[in-house]
Formats: C-alpha cells, sequence, structure tokens
C-alpha cells in the first residue's frame, strides 16, 4: 500500500474531536456509482470506434473530418491505454476530492442571531437585532426557506450572508428556520406550514410595530405567497427567489416522470416521511455528474484558501438535508411536480385556492436565468401573474443566486433596494 504525507487539513480534522464525520456528496454510494460507471463506460466503447458503424454513426450524428479520420487511424492498444488511464485519474481525484471534504477543518459557527420566536420545530431568528439593525425605520423582512434544505443557506459565512448583508443595508431582517421536523411537524401537510408562517409573520409585526415584507427562496416562496395572502393587512411586499409555479412549463416529461417514480413509494413516505437521501438522489438526477465534476476540481484546491472554505460551507449545507414530512412529500411531489396544481391555478392547501393575482401589494421576482432546479419558465408564469411585480432576471443559478460570486450584485442589492423603498 502507497504512502503520503499527510495534509495539514487531515491533521486538524483529527485534533478536533466532537465534530460529527462528514459523510457527502449524499447519497455517496450513489455518486460513487455514477462516476465509476461513467468512466467505465468511455473504456467500454473504444471498440466500436473501430467497427464499421461507430457509435457516432449509430447515433445519427458526425463529427469533424479530420477529427474521425484521427480517431479511425489511432492505435488500438495506445489509445486503450489512455482513455483507462485517464478514467483511472479521473477516479482518483474524485476520490481525493471527497476525502479533502471529509477531513476539512473548517465548521460553521454556530448562529448568534437571537431567536424571537418559535413553534414546535420552528424558529424566527432576528438577525437584524443581531446586527443593529433595530432602528424604527427600518423596514421587516422576513426570509423564508424552502423545507427541504436548512436555512443556513441565507446565512452560510460571515462573508457569504443575505441575511446580514440586509442588516447592514438598512433592513432588519429575521431568518425563518423550519428546521426538521419533529413529533409536531410529522403530521403536517403544506397548509399546516403556512398557518405556522403566519404566525411568524404575527409575531414579527407585533415587534416591530408595522407590516412585514417576505421573501420567499425557492419552496419557501410558494409558502410565502400562500401565507401572504392570508395576511393582506400584514405583509408590505412580497419577495420571491427562484420560487416555481407551472412545474410543467418547461420540460414536462421529466416533472411527470419524477412523480411516476415516487408514486409507488408514497405510502411508506406517508407514513415515514421522506428521507433525506431520497431527496437527495432527486436532485441529482437533474444533472447526474455535478458531484464528480465538483469534487475533481475541489481535489486541487488550497485547503487553507478562502475559495476550499466556502465549498465546504455549501457542501455541508447541501448534506445536511431536512427530509420531508409525509404527506408534504405527497402534496409536493404528486401534487406540483406530477398534476402542476399551482400552474393549473389547482393549489388550494387547506382548502384554500392560491390565486397569485390576488395579491396587489408590491413584489419582487427574480428568475435566475441558469436555473436547472427551477426552470426560468417556471418561475416567470408566477411572476406575470402577480399584478404589481417586477421581474428581474438573474445572471446566476439556482444556488449561486444566493451565495454565488454575482449574488450581492445580482439579488442582494435589488432585493435590498426594493425592501427600503417599500
Amino acid at each position: 500500500m502507497s504512502s503520503r504525507k499527510q495534509t495539514r487539513s487531515e491533521a486538524e480534522q483529527q485534533d478536533r474531536p466532537g465534530h460529527p464525520p462528514r459523510t457527502g456528496p449524499r447519497p455517496l454510494p450513489l455518486h460513487l456509482w455514477l462516476t465509476m460507471t461513467g468512466l467505465m463506460s468511455s473504456c467500454a466503447a473504444l471498440p466500436t470506434l473501430r467497427s464499421a458503424s461507430p457509435l457516432w454513426k449509430l447515433a445519427g450524428l458526425s463529427l469533424d473530418p479530420e477529427l474521425e479520420a484521427a480517431i479511425v487511424a489511432a492505435d488500438p492498444a495506445a489509445l486503450q491505454e489512455a482513455t483507462v488511464r485517464a478514467a483511472r485519474g479521473r477516479m482518483d481525484a474524485f476520490l481525493r476530492g471527497v476525502r479533502a471534504y471529509h477531513a476539512h477543518p473548517y465548521r460553521r459557527e454556530a448562529t448568534t442571531a437571537p431567536v424571537l420566536w418559535s413553534d414546535g420545530s420552528t424558529r424566527v431568528h432576528d438577525v437584524g437585532a443581531a446586527g443593529g439593525a433595530v432602528g424604527g425605520d427600518s423596514p421587516a423582512v422576513l426570509l423564508v426557506p424552502s423545507l427541504v434544505n436548512r436555512a443556513q443557506i441565507l446565512d452560510l459565512m460571515p462573508d457569504c450572508s443575505l441575511a446580514r448583508y440586509l442588516a447592514r443595508s438598512g433592513t432588519r431582517p429575521f431568518l425563518l428556520d423550519w428546521n426538521a421536523p419533529g413529533a409536531a411537524e410529522r403530521a403536517f401537510g403544506l397548509a399546516d406550514y403556512v398557518a405556522r408562517l403566519e404566525g411568524a409573520i404575527d409575531r414579527i409585526a407585533s415587534e416591530t410595530g408595522g407590516p412585514v415584507a417576505v421573501a420567499g427562496y425557492c419552496m419557501g416562496g410558494l409558502l410565502a405567497l400562500a401565507a401572504a395572502l392570508g395576511r393582506p393587512e400584514t405583509v408590505s411586499g412580497l419577495a420571491l427567489l427562484a420560487t416555481p409555479w407551472d412545474f410543467h412549463a418547461d420540460q414536462p416529461e421529466r416533472a411527470k416522470a419524477t412523480a411516476a417514480v415516487v408514486a409507488p413509494w408514497m405510502p411508506m413516505f406517508e407514513r415515514d416521511g421522506m428521507p433525506v437521501d431520497v431527496i437527495q438522489a432527486l436532485f441529482t438526477a437533474l444533472d447526474p455528474f455535478l458531484a464528480s465534476r465538483k469534487f475533481i476540481a475541489f481535489a486541487d484546491l488550497d485547503p487553507d484558501s478562502a475559495e476550499a472554505r466556502r465549498f465546504v460551507a455549501l457542501e455541508d449545507w447541501l448534506n445536511d438535508g431536512v427530509p420531508l414530512a409525509g404527506r408534504v412529500a405527497r402534496e409536493t411531489i404528486l401534487g406540483w411536480y406530477g398534476a402542476n396544481e399551482p400552474g393549473e391555478s389547482r393549489w388550494a392547501p387547506g382548502g384554500r385556492q392560491i390565486r397569485p393575482e390576488a395579491f396587489d401589494r408590491p413584489a419582487l421576482v427574480v428568475v435566475p436565468d441558469t436555473d436547472r432546479i427551477v426552470p426560468p419558465a417556471s418561475a416567470l408564469a408566477l411572476g406575470r401573474l402577480l399584478p404589481n411585480a417586477e421581474l428581474r432576471l438573474a445572471r446566476t443559478g439556482h444556488i449561486g443566486m444566493i451565495v454565488g460570486s454575482r449574488a450581492e450584485r445580482e439579488v442582494w442589492k435589488p432585493l435590498a433596494d426594493w425592501a427600503r423603498a417599500l
């Protein structure tokens, strides 16, 4: 067995007891299998390169004539050896990246923002009070994350935090943390979460003495819309960040296929909840080799660099997901993705139909133009239904809009400006 010098990150990690070991990217067996299968398929395809009908011809495709001639004329043994060597090198780089991530010393510090309100597993953190934005003229903004991920994406690191940016920009942000479902939430449906969000809005309005702007991210935007319609006198404005609405506006077959794959297992999920690894596997289907590309690149980063720490912080968030309550899983996977209830004006949590056109307060709809999780067409459909909405196309992706290099310019500042103008 070969030996290697222990990195500084691995040594520091061993000296820091008390931290749970990292297990990502989740589900790790799936990502290992996908990476290995993708690389092995390259080797398996080599014999067809010199056959009378190579794969690209069978698929009806054509290559540059010079490139095709070079491939066909290549020495088979040399080409086989080079391909296998490249495949092994990429697999080794992926594994090195995963090991470096597991051993990295970075750990996110616990939030210091005080808890203003709690109900069951849900909490509201007063980030504005922690950041000093408690003046009477500082407009309140409640940030609402998705149910399937931790709220920390909106307050990821001291130098990468939408919530803290808002606090520095003349608003008083509050961060809602759904947390994992507890005993009370295991039987929840979407209507129960909407009601809980309405309770949080009421408490913030009581604390600040005025109306509240509500900003929902992804799935949190749908819940924010429903709550805003239920509290028309308390909500001053509604910001929707990468919020889906028409789930069949782009690639409807994919949305229906997601529902079809999950449907046979739904009785089990309704009984026990939908596990994090199942949710992560569904996201992986959008880009099966994303984890492979990310960790191969991470393997070459300086572990002490700011870029490496940002990568680890983001991966920790991705791998620390939240399971879905069973009824919520049915309503979202089968009702949203399968039946497109919002897009067809049939979404009615608790029997109350959600009609975006009934919300006449100011709205800001930010749509990332390279979003793979929420296709832009799905989010734009919601923006067009709101009668008093400002539509903004952001040059970023779904997660990048919150923590990427363009997030401040494309999302944070426009959101702060909009909230201050309410």
